[in-house]
C-alpha cells in the first residue's frame, strides 16, 4: 500500500507541475503578431 500512496504523490506532483509550466506560458507569454502569407497550390479561381 505505502508503494501505491508514494506513486500518486509522485505523479500528482508532476501532474502539478506540468500544469503550473503551461499556466505560466499560457499568460506571461504572448507570441508576436506576424502576417503569414502562403500560396494554395491547388485551387484555381474562377473570373466571372
Amino acid at each position: 500500500m505505502p508503494t501505491i500512496l508514494r506513486f500518486l504523490v509522485i505523479g500528482g506532483t508532476l501532474a502539478g507541475i506540468g500544469y503550473w509550466a503551461l499556466f505560466v506560458l499560457a499568460t506571461r507569454f504572448e507570441p508576436s503578431p506576424r502576417e503569414v502569407v502562403e500560396p494554395i497550390g491547388t485551387l484555381k479561381i474562377r473570373k466571372q
